[in-house]
């Protein structure tokens, strides 16, 4: 109890540990490391910060000890003394950056570092997980961010300290009265501004994470957008990806809603002492001060000092905040990732799918004169191609790599539009809107599968809008080969880790959803490449033997031995029969099928020791 207790304690300390307080100790070694470079830097600033003090203390004097008294030399050799001093702390800037980059590029440079050694071990330490969409975030504007963000903050902080040190003095040479009149509205001005601090700071976190989930959301539907399209899932996958647009669009609302509160602040510390410096000068000279000094004063406030305040007041209220958030999430890790799937809302009663009747022995596919290309300047990948594929039949697709076979299944399913020709399927253009929920008519597989979290039951039923027993279920998973994984899992009904899965096993249960689909046209493209020869069989023979039309393209001889035609693609022209007529009529499939010898001569499927693989 004790134990449980004390753990609980010590989790909720560390949720509720601010972002400062996790940063500081890290902050301290970086800069205790470099130490050298903080001195370079100090000594370079101080030198560029030395026309400050002078920028009012030697225009006051050239006025009162000069133009005013009827000495005009003394008066230009005051400004000319100031004029030198800008000019020195020009050339003292080069020096500025070159310390500035001694900090900032070691900051990089390390978090990129972080951030690609955190992403490689989740990658071996996950090998089935999907990549992590939101690294790229991270890697590149993140990282970025801190970057810019952190070289804008030391160049903005170490001018205010120098500039705000030189103007205090000034004004203290020429009249402490004039720290009454200036320092109120300064202090109420940055106090207003540190107030909106920690809000901007949860708001630029919930901003960043926001982005991350975007990147995330966009990751997984670009990943995944074949069996998006295939699926008929275009509008929930679209409604899901509003909603985390809308997300970032109102974390970013919200972070302009605190910035116009900190343009409040720097007008309140920015132009009321200069307009309380003009309201009392007549009362400031019946004290005694001279004209230069109250010009001297105006030329501190208006030439350095307010300048300066106003630049560290945007860095920190934005570069600092910034800053800040990266930094916490790059270094100390993003939070709990939220799981890459989520089920997708079931079908309701109140909107059913459209059913399609199937024909007999499945749906005929037609392509006629089919060119296609991935652009207008491109070469066809398929040119005036001819396909009737009959009823129930059992198609094979073959060919090089890159050579046209995936395409060949993304146009039958209807998510590419052929640039010329015609698609139908059971007399159908696959392009007309019909209102039907397309995975009635057809489902594709491709070779990454998609697997979402929830049940094992659910992720079988995904394409069956009225549901199936459990004797189908079983029927299913007996013939497609997913017993095995089923019972490691502990049944239809248990829950499901798509990350915990192998590729093979993401394979299988894609492959179970789509023998319990209604769809009449099964599509197959390289969906067994993951599974040994004689799963990758028993899987095709469950197709084959399941009632529709079958097209699979296909990496293993074998498969193409159990078909009932082949058809091969070589870049220029089409090629269909049987294994035997191909033989005879193809080279290209010759030294595809290369050299093979059954492994078990009783069964004739069983030839895949010495086969070349067909993509």
């Amino acid at each position: 109890m004790t134990t449980a207790t004390t753990a609980t304690t010590a989790t909720t300390a560390t949720k509720a540990t601010t972002p400062t307080a996790r940063l500081l100790p890290k902050a301290r070694r970086f800069l205790r490391r470099r130490i050298r470079v903080l001195l370079l830097l100090a000594g370079w600033s101080l030198l560029e910060s030395a026309h400050t003090f002078l920028g009012g203390y030697g225009l006051a004097k050239a006025l009162d000890q000069g133009f005013l008294a009827g000495h005009t030399g003394v008066g230009l050799a005051w400004l000319g003394v100031t004029a030198l001093a800008v000019v020195v702390g020009g050339l003292a800037g080069r020096g500025v950056f070159r310390g500035l980059a001694g900090l900032v590029e070691p900051l990089r440079d390390g978090l990129v570092r972080q951030v690609v050694s955190r992403s490689l071990t989740q990658a071996v330490s996950h090998p089935a997980r999907a990549a992590d969409s939101a690294v790229v975030s991270r890697l590149t504007n993140q990282t970025e961010i801190a970057r810019d963000s952190f070289a804008g903050l030391v160049l903005v902080a170490r001018s205010f300290v120098f500039t705000a040190a030189g103007a205090v003095l000034g004004l203290l040479s020429l009249a402490p009265e004039l720290l009454l009149i200036v320092v109120p509205p300064l202090a109420a001005g940055l106090l207003l501004f540190l107030a909106t601090l920690r809000p901007m700071a949860a708001r630029q976190r919930a901003f960043l994470q926001a982005d991350e989930d975007l990147s995330t959301q966009f990751g997984a539907v670009a990943e995944g957008l074949r069996d998006v399209v295939a699926c008929g899932a275009q509008q929930r996958t679209a409604q899901r990806a509003y909603g985390v647009i809308e997300d970032e669009a109102r974390a970013a609302r919200q972070l302009a809603g605190w910035a116009a509160v900190r343009c409040l602040a720097l007008g309140l510390a920015g132009q009321l002492p200069i307009l309380l410096l003009l309201v009392t000068a007549p009362w400031l000279l019946r004290q005694g001060l001279t004209p230069g000094a109250v010009l001297g004063a105006l030329a501190y406030l208006t030439q350095s000092l307010l300048p300066a305040l106003h630049t560290l007041m945007n860095a920190l209220g934005s570069a600092g905040t910034r800053l800040l958030v990266v930094l916490d999430r790059l270094t100390t890790g993003p939070g709990p990732a939220p799981e890459p799937d989520t089920a997708p809302p079931p079908l309701t009663a109140q909107e059913p799918a459209p059913r399609i009747p199937a024909p007999p022995g499945g749906p005929r596919v037609e392509l006629r004169e089919v060119t296609f290309a991935y652009g207008p300047a491109a070469q066809p990948v398929l040119h005036d191609l001819d396909l009737s594929v009959e009823p129930g039949e059992h198609l094979v697709v073959v060919g090089p790599s890159g050579i046209g076979k995936s395409t060949l299944t993304a146009l039958i399913a209807g998510m590419l539009a052929p640039g010329r020709g015609e698609i139908s399927v059971s007399g159908r253009p696959v392009h007309t809107r019909s209102g039907t929920d397309p995975s009635q008519l057809r489902v594709l597989i491709p070779q990454q599968a998609y697997v979402f979290s929830g049940t094992l039951r659910e992720n079988l039923l995904y394409l069956c809008p009225d549901g199936a027993p459990t004797p189908a279920l079983e029927a299913a998973s007996d013939a497609v080969g997913l017993d095995p994984l089923v019972s490691r899992l502990g049944g239809f009904d248990a829950p499901l880790d798509p990350g915990a899965l192998s590729q093979g096993e993401r394979q299988l249960i894609a492959l179970g959803r789509a023998y319990l689909s209604p769809a009449p046209l099964v599509l197959l493209d390289e969906a067994t490449c993951h599974l040994d020869p004689a799963a990758e069989m028993r899987a095709e023979r469950a197709f084959a033997e399941r009632p529709g039309t079958l097209i699979v393209v296909a990496h293993r001889i074998t498969s193409a031995r159990r078909a009932d035609r082949i058809l091969v693609l070589d870049g220029t022209r089409a090629t269909c029969g049987t294994h035997e007529e191909l033989l005879e009529r193809s080279p290209l499939y010759r030294d595809l099928a290369g050299s093979w010898q059954p492994d078990a001569p009783e069964h004739g499927e069983h030839l895949s020791v010495k086969s070349r693989s067909l993509s």
